[in-house]
């Protein structure tokens, strides 16, 4: 589903290479929506134990943080300075999709939203169970929307932007992480 950003190839790209980053995380979420759905199978013949909870804890850690981060890294730094760089109807083109992923953005955060409440009921011991289709649709979606950001965005960004907006977006994510910033 994923494929390399060009020139990249380790999940552990930093804010110094911000594209590199995005990419990097997209990878993250495919791993933690395995989980999310190894979890669910694990559920019903298993319980809440131990190895449930903690793969509970460990995936609202993650999209509570993390994906949050990464989604106001897209919508706050990286499209703005897209559409900026871009004039006439490239830039409305920009903006459609720039809307479009920020609408998919709300929709996985609200998707996520549901199947937490299960995961809160796991992290307490509780028998619970995620729902099949409410698993599947939340990461069906991840899928679609990073394959997206892959074919489109992230090779449309680095044609378009230059040295100085990378700079701004990684200090902007530097900041988000609370990183001191370097220099």
């Amino acid at each position: 589903m994923t494929t390399s950003f060009p020139g990249f190839s380790s999940p552990g790209a930093s804010t110094e290479a911000p594209l590199e980053m995005l990419a990097a995380c997209h990878q993250r979420i495919v791993s933690q929506c395995s989980t999310l759905k190894r979890l669910a199978e694990h559920l019903p013949v298993h319980g809440s134990d131990a190895d449930a909870r903690r793969a509970a804890t460990s995936l609202k850690r993650y999209f509570n943080t993390a994906a949050i981060q990464h989604h106001a890294d897209e919508e706050q730094d990286l499209f703005p300075a897209l559409i900026e760089s871009m004039a006439g109807s490239d830039a409305v083109c920009i903006r459609g999709l720039t809307t479009a992923l920020s609408d998919e953005h709300r929709m996985l955060e609200r998707q996520w939203r549901r199947l937490e409440v299960v995961l809160d009921a796991v992290e307490r011991g509780e028998a619970a169970a995620l729902p099949a289709d409410a698993v599947s649709g939340f990461i069906s979606l991840y899928q679609r929307h990073i394959q997206r950001e892959e074919d489109e965005l992230l090779p449309m960004a680095a044609r378009l932007l230059g040295d100085h907006d990378i700079e701004n977006i990684g200090r902007a994510m530097r900041q988000r992480r609370g990183i001191a910033d370097i220099d």
